[in-house]
């Protein structure tokens, strides 16, 4: 214990001696350590935004078109199928979800964004979303339309102005014809930005198909079912899948929000970007570390010969190392964990993005980084094989 105590307190020397290179080592460190949050944190935003509706709908199962790959390309299919489901007794009722972008003139400055439209069945809805269930009435006036409160900004002053009692009227535009229908805000709900969606409307589903005339009544872009309190998900699911046609497919909720998060994670380049990143920050993170060891014990050769000298076995040398790499570590996390704080909130604020810092996240980073410089010390360590006392006589 002793000599663990003197190792500590020559490692805390070493590296208090030349401040510079320990200043230059922490900045390695904390870049790093801001960088894995910052790309993490993002790769978390990505994936928990792509599942925020999923998670919203309850239901126990959920229909889609088999060539479907994720809600930004759902493909349509006949609402039959989610219809004759209702002669299964497993089944308590079902309802209908359309979806799809149309473009939104912003009433201020006339600016046209795509903004993604949700129609639902009023009288049977399934999203569990603030604003909506009070909201029910409204949106089967004709061409009424609730809108995302957590929509981005250029859309437009549409909350603090409905919110005021003023009237909001917009054009909207399907993505595919050239038709504007005028539509009028006539409720907020809360949803939230993603990365495939800066803004949402919902809106009853006789609605969706007159505002969107590039939609078929006939045609549903999502159908959930709820079955019955004692109904067996595993077996109804299967019966269910037994009747649909081999272009439609039936999910469990947990099924349908792995599949959006799949899409994302291997067809698109946005995850692997983040994971990237995150690594690139590690090996920088690494290799600075590394260098200012490797200079530190390279520096003091002759003292490490010193000490072997005077008893001290490779392995006591290589827990002076290691411990260098165990403070370089904390005092790096500590400062970096709280400028990734700061920049969480900066980031939501300004993207409106679900980000921010979670207890497993700062917990994976930190041992992250104990590894990342405990790595480093260890290819430093090498340079001990250098110090041999017969140099220093």
């Amino acid at each position: 214990m002793k000599m663990k105590g003197k190792n500590f307190s020559i490692a805390l020397s070493q590296l208090k001696y030349e401040k510079v290179r320990l200043l230059v080592a922490l900045s390695g460190i904390i870049f790093a350590v801001v960088m894995m949050f910052m790309q993490l944190g993002f790769s978390d935003a990505l994936f928990d935004s792509s599942v925020l509706l999923h998670k919203s709908m309850q239901a126990d199962v959920f229909l889609l078109h088999s060539k479907s790959s994720a809600l930004v390309a759902l493909k349509s299919f006949s609402k039959y199928y989610l219809y004759q489901l209702l002669e299964f007794p497993e089944v308590k009722s079902v309802s209908p979800i359309h979806l799809g972008y149309a473009n939104w003139k912003n009433p201020w400055n006339n600016d046209n964004r795509s903004i993604f439209v949700l129609g639902i069945d009023p009288s049977n809805n399934v999203l569990d979303l603030p604003g909506i269930q009070e909201n029910l009435t409204n949106i089967n006036y004709p061409d009424g339309v609730l809108f995302d409160m957590s929509s981005r900004p250029e859309f437009g002053a549409v909350v603090t102005s409905f919110n005021a009692g003023e009237t909001i009227l917009s054009e909207l535009q399907g993505s595919l014809l050239k038709v504007e229908k005028v539509v009028k805000v006539v409720g907020l709900f809360r949803l939230g930005a993603s990365f495939a969606a800066n803004g949402h409307l919902l809106t009853s589903n006789s609605n969706f198909v007159n505002i969107l005339t590039n939609k078929s009544a006939a045609s549903i872009e999502i159908g959930t079912i709820q079955l019955n309190p004692n109904a067996n998900l595993k077996q109804s699911i299967s019966e269910i899948r037994s009747r649909l046609p081999s272009d439609v497919l039936a999910f469990t909720k947990d099924e349908f929000i792995n599949f959006e998060k799949d899409y994302w994670k291997r067809n698109t380049a946005v995850g692997f970007i983040f994971s990237l990143s995150t690594m690139m920050a590690f090996i920088v993170g690494s290799v600075i570390v590394y260098q200012v060891l490797y200079t530190d014990v390279s520096e003091h050769l002759p003292g490490y010969a010193i000490l072997k000298a005077m008893g001290y076995t490779d392995i006591s040398l290589l827990w002076i190392i290691i411990q260098e790499s165990l403070i370089l570590s904390i005092l790096g996390y500590i400062p970096g964990f709280l400028i990734a704080m700061i920049s969480y909130q900066q980031t939501k604020s300004a993207t409106l993005l679900p980000i921010g810092m979670t207890v497993d996240r700062g917990i994976t980073l930190l041992l992250v980084t104990i590894l990342m410089c405990l790595i480093s010390g260890l290819i430093a360590v090498r340079k001990l094989r250098d110090a041999d006392p017969a140099d220093i006589f």
